[in-house]
């Protein structure tokens, strides 16, 4: 009899099921879980901040970081502290100051020379110019050293204020904002998946084992993570380690909800609960593996990014779903039947009991959508593409740092006072290497051009020089990117100059249009990859196309809707410039688990009872546990707000929206009309389109379309 089970159902489903492999399964991954937690605990000491790490690879900023080598570490940053006294300094304030900057100068940190004090053309500021070496760790260590220029600068005068901004100030703001990201994520996002279980499962112990396997799965996932950094196989930074934190709960939940949904089917079914386990894995893991699957791949299109920090996001988000995925379809079937159906209670599924969606609310909308299914698709596709327009309110041009947080740090406020006295653009100039055989002539050039203020003399290493432009304009100013592009423009006409044009704003520059030119190859490679799975799991043409025009209404909807909330309720002054990117991708690779798990169902129902009926009992079958996931991986997503960084905030909002969209609208509302609309059509060209239309022409469409439990108990 355990043959004929297992020829049922296969191998691979009853390993984790069984009465003793199970075991196997759990001591496999206490014994993985004991190796991984040590590594997973250093994954931070290997990330990757610095700022190649995050740059276009080919871009001019890049090459700029790469070659001024020759004239100072490639990790040196300007700090530029600030001082003012409205109404005028005192020979006090100046002498002090001189103090502060000999001090800064004596900064285990500070390698080069200390510029200043500079005093202002009104006579209320003073700035000093402090070089700062962050070292191999990047902006992670400026945090300190910031603390170490403050701590110079408390003593001083009664009346003169002190800021610490320029790229050092605010890297250390960025660092702080990032302070702890890990954690905070962790912590969060496990808050919002226990209450959303508890509320789904009505269980005070069944959430244990979906938490506990998401958190094998990442302490798994960053202990691999961690040795691929260590040696550089990876390149991961605190964005992408962030981001880890919350796809692999997100999505490792998801799928702890469909096989259990499905777990909790067949123990109704099944008097002998390994045997109930193995079916469900026979029957949900395919759709499991196909979405992961899925995820994966449209994760891994992000490596041919120009962005650095895309690119790395790639893998290490790939990685995290993989391990969740293993880990889901193993460790929790594992534990699940090692536990029993007690784990259930207070309602524990007994075998033969009535299943509960056959008069749920999902098939009671399913009833309601069956009635006019045509036009139930069409208003929710008008109302979806309405939505959309929102995204013309969209200003994904990146944000100026002023308003990158929810907060006014001391770095932003700085730079507000460095505005007012000085060149807005001093502190943070433009960076130009180019031939020392003409750096005099480059001077010159960078001197006509519109924008520039100033620039100072020649540095020469070799056969190399570099030249400092002071902007007249804010760093991160429209303004000051389109003096970056008229400096290249100049420097690009001289011969034999070889010029390259870096710095922050160049930074800035070429990282917008990085994100632009991402945008347009990587979206529709990610819309061809996950319409070739659709194509290979439902075996047909027309329902995989559907599904992709579905998922790109919902993207247009999401972002839409999320813009308008950007700007007229949260008030952001605009997005950044990945933004657009990130949201389709998170939104399409984890969204398309819906539709996977909603019409593999369909698809599995519509081979013995038609596409019509079969819709209805994929929507009532799948309805509660779609939603379940949607509301998990939402929550999990809108942690990413609470950091304070206005970038992060956008993409949870985004996403978390997207999600809720997806699973209460498109897949359950939308998907099902089309179903019930397009009928075996949805299958063309398998045979099961021209076999669905014998089902159909023999099957009486007003009591199956309008009857869920008639049409559900039929199917069982």
């Amino acid at each position: 009899m355990a043959q004929t089970r297992i020829a049922d159902v296969g191998r691979l489903a009853w390993f984790p099921a069984s009465r003793r492999t199970k075991w196997l399964v759990v001591v496999f991954w206490v014994l993985v879980l004991a190796a991984a937690f040590g590594p997973s605990s250093r994954l931070p000491d290997v990330l990757n901040n610095e700022a190649v790490a995050w740059l276009p690879e080919d871009a001019q900023s890049t090459q700029v970081v790469r070659q001024i080598e020759a004239f100072r570490s490639k990790n040196e940053f300007p700090a530029v502290i600030v001082y003012e006294r409205p109404g005028g300094l005192t020979p006090a304030d100046m002498e002090t100051v001189g103090a502060h900057a000999a001090e800064f100068g004596a900064i285990e940190e500070v390698r080069t020379d200390v510029i200043g004090p500079i005093p202002s053309q009104d006579g209320e500021a003073l700035q000093v110019i402090v070089p700062v070496d962050a070292g191999e760790e990047g902006w992670d260590s400026l945090g300190a050293t910031v603390g170490d220029l403050r701590a110079v600068a408390q003593d001083r005068p009664v009346g003169l204020s002190m800021h610490v901004t320029g790229p050092v100030g605010l890297a250390a703001d960025s660092s702080e904002a990032f302070a702890g990201i890990d954690g905070k994520l962790l912590y969060s996002a496990m808050g919002v998946v226990i209450v959303i279980l508890l509320l789904t499962y009505r269980s005070p112990v069944l959430w244990l084992v979906p938490v506990v396997s998401a958190g094998t799965a990442l302490f798994v996932a960053q202990g691999v993570i961690y040795f691929l950094a260590r040696d550089d196989t990876l390149t991961v930074n605190a964005q992408s380690s962030g981001i880890l934190t919350v796809i692999v709960f997100g999505a490792g939940t998801d799928y702890a909800l469909l096989l259990v949904a499905r777990y909790r089917e067949e123990l109704r079914r099944h008097e002998d609960r390994h045997e109930a386990m193995a079916f469900a894995l026979h029957r949900a893991g395919p759709a499991i593996v196909a979405s992961g699957a899925t995820v994966i791949a449209g994760m891994l299109c992000l490596l041919v990014a120009t962005m650095n920090s895309t690119k790395g996001l790639g893998p290490v988000a790939a990685i995290g779903v993989a391990v969740g995925l293993l880990v889901m379809l193993t460790l929790l079937p594992a534990i699940l039947v090692v536990c029993g159906r007690w784990i259930f209670w207070p309602v524990r599924p007994s075998y033969g009991s009535n299943d509960h969606t056959r008069d749920g609310l999902w098939a009671r909308i399913g009833a309601r959508i069956a009635r006019a299914p045509r036009r139930t698709w069409v208003v929710t596709s008008v109302l979806l593409a309405v939505a959309s327009l929102g995204v013309l309110q969209l200003n994904a041009t990146g944000l100026e740092n002023k308003d990158s947080f929810y907060n006014t740090p001391e770095s932003v406020v700085g730079e507000e006072v460095l505005a007012k006295h000085f060149p807005a653009g001093a502190g943070s100039p433009v960076l130009v290497l180019a031939n020392a055989g003409v750096a005099g002539e480059v001077r010159t050039t960078l001197e006509g051009v519109d924008g520039v203020d100033s620039v100072a003399e020649p540095v020469t290493r070799g056969e190399r020089a570099l030249l400092q432009a002071t902007l007249a304009d804010a760093p991160d100013s429209d303004a000051a990117t389109d003096s970056i592009d008229r400096i290249r423009d100049a420097i690009a006409d001289l011969p034999g100059a070889d010029a390259i044009a870096g710095g922050d704003t160049a930074t800035r520059a070429d990282t917008l249009r990085a994100a632009a030119d991402d945008n347009v190859r990587i979206i529709p490679l990610i819309l061809v990859v996950v319409l070739l799975i659709l194509v290979l799991l439902l075996r047909a043409i027309t329902a995989p196309l559907i599904l992709i025009g579905t998922v790109v209404l919902s993207f247009g909807a999401a972002l839409g809707i999320s813009s308008l909330l950007f700007r007229h309720v949260f008030g952001f002054a605009g997005a950044d410039s990945s933004l657009p990117l990130f949201v389709f991708v998170f939104l399409v690779a984890l969204g398309i688990d819906y539709n996977i798990f909603l019409m593999t169902r369909v698809h599995e129902e519509a081979k013995e009872i038609g596409t019509r009926r079969g819709a209805l009992v994929g929507l009532a079958a799948t309805g509660g546990v779609i939603t379940s996931a949607g509301l998990v991986l939402a929550g999990t997503f809108a942690v990413l707000a609470t950091l304070p960084l206005v970038a992060f905030a956008e993409i949870g909002i985004a996403v978390a929206l997207g999600v809720l969209l997806d699973t209460l609208v498109v897949r359950s509302v939308l998907v099902t009309a089309l179903n019930l609309d397009v009928r075996g059509r949805m299958w063309w060209p398998s045979a099961l389109a021209r076999r669905d239309a014998e089902l159909d022409a023999a099957t009486p469409a007003t009591r199956e379309e309008t009857e869920p439990a008639a049409t559900l108990e039929a199917a069982h």
